[in-house]
């Protein structure tokens, strides 16, 4: 519904844009570009794949400008621009070219602002000649902007001996922005799609790991328990005396079964927290960091899967500032606000957290199965780790109310210190 939206809002603007442009004149031409407008708009709205939306774009605009080249490249991490659509395919798809000197891409990089070249014969570098060898004389070029980061731009050039029309970078804003939204919406289904991959993977390995645990802990207690336990019926016919000692031997079995096995749930599911809640949880957390640490958890009990999920952003949080951070304090903050459950930790150590490590990276993921989100600030002067979870509405309501009991009781979590 997202990409709809914003589709129709994005030509809806446009239109407006160009009534006031042309003054009421020429809306043959006007109503030509809306539909071209909506035609890529519902590409865009039926998550088209972006190598078709590109494709089409570049048509559109070459159709409707009346230029020689449309072209939609994609700018590289290694300092190089890919040409991803062309109209006329007089640059062939998926080119490659260096940026550097004065050109079109080259400009559009350097400052992420529209650029043109009235006299493309002031071009510089392998791709300056090689559009003029297409007989390009004069281009224009806006930036593609994604989740507020230059991804490429969209370019068109004519051969005419006038320069481009000065609307021209706003005709090709309306169309960049159609592109912005289609790579916007692609990159978001293939991040939740290895989201769930990654979750699905990390559960078939944890289950694993919870069978082998299993097999080679527990059950072999049990087994051994068994056995014996049927020694010991066995003496009750035959040696009565070897009884006792059996008897004992099975209890030792059944006992370090239970110790292993409360081990093992520990490890899913920690105990001060299915029995404590948050505020429980965190407070044996801090408790254990060689830090001091600083609680202000404000909540009372909260679903299962999002308490656990809160617990071990905190886990991971301080397990980082106690490894890496050489912080000399932290705190950590868990409150309800506008119907989420936001958390924090915070440090003042030497930054320099990655979000790309494996931990947090399974933490996103773990957000993402709540439709929640994890978000990561580093810096020379520390590190805030923070996750937002949304409650159920029927959560919220209990938990205004807990939240106003704990503050007009006044109390206070200790700071635990090292």
């Amino acid at each position: 519904m997202w990409c709809i939206r914003s589709a129709a809002s994005i030509a809806r603007r446009d239109r407006e844009g160009m009534r006031a442009r042309l003054g009421g004149e020429d809306l043959s031409a006007l109503a030509e570009e809306q539909a071209a407008l909506r035609r890529v708009a519902t590409l865009v709205a039926r998550g088209t794949r972006p190598e078709e939306v590109f494709a089409a774009v570049a048509n559109e605009v070459g159709r409707l400008l009346s230029v020689d080249l449309a072209n939609v490249c994609r700018y590289e991490s290694d300092g190089t621009v890919t040409f991803v659509a062309s109209a006329g395919e007089r640059v062939p798809v998926g080119s490659r070219w260096p940026l550097g000197e004065t050109n079109l891409a080259t400009l559009v990089f350097e400052t992420g602002r529209p650029a043109r070249l009235d006299n493309y014969a002031d071009a510089t570098g392998p791709l300056a000649e090689d559009i003029r060898e297409q007989g390009v004389r004069s281009a224009v070029g806006t930036p593609i902007v994604v989740e507020g980061r230059l991804w490429g731009l969209m370019a068109a050039g004519s051969s005419q001996g006038q320069p481009l029309p000065p609307d021209t970078e706003a005709r090709l804003a309306s169309f960049t922005e159609l592109v912005a939204t289609a790579i916007a919406n692609a990159e978001a289904r293939t991040e939740v799609a290895a989201s769930r991959a990654r979750l699905v993977a990390a559960t078939d390995d944890e289950r694993r790991r919870v069978v082998r645990d299993l097999h080679d802990g527990a059950q072999q207690r049990v087994v051994l328990t068994i056995i014996t336990l049927k020694l010991a019926c066995g003496a009750l016919e035959q040696d009565k005396e070897a009884v006792p000692a059996l008897i004992h031997e099975a209890l030792d079995y059944a006992e370090r079964a239970n110790v292993e096995l409360r081990e093992l749930a520990h490890g899913i599911l920690p105990g001060v927290l299915t029995h404590g809640g948050l505020p429980a949880g965190v407070s044996a957390l801090a408790s254990r960091t060689p830090v001091p640490v600083e609680i202000d958890v404000s909540v009372g009990r909260l679903p299962t899967a999002v308490e656990a999920t809160a617990y071990f952003v905190v886990a991971e949080a301080l397990t980082n500032v106690a490894k890496h951070a050489h912080a000399r304090h932290a705190k950590v903050m868990a409150r309800i606000e506008d119907g989420t459950l936001a958390v924090e930790v915070r440090d003042d150590g030497v930054g320099g957290a990655r979000p790309e490590g494996s931990g947090l990276v399974g933490l996103a993921d773990r957000l993402v199965a709540l439709d929640g989100r994890l978000r990561i600030e580093t810096a020379d002067g520390g590190t805030l780790v923070s996750a937002a979870i949304p409650l159920p509405a029927s959560r919220v309501a209990n938990q205004s109310s807990r939240t106003s009991a704990i503050a007009s009781s006044g109390s206070r979590w200790p700071t635990y210190r090292a």
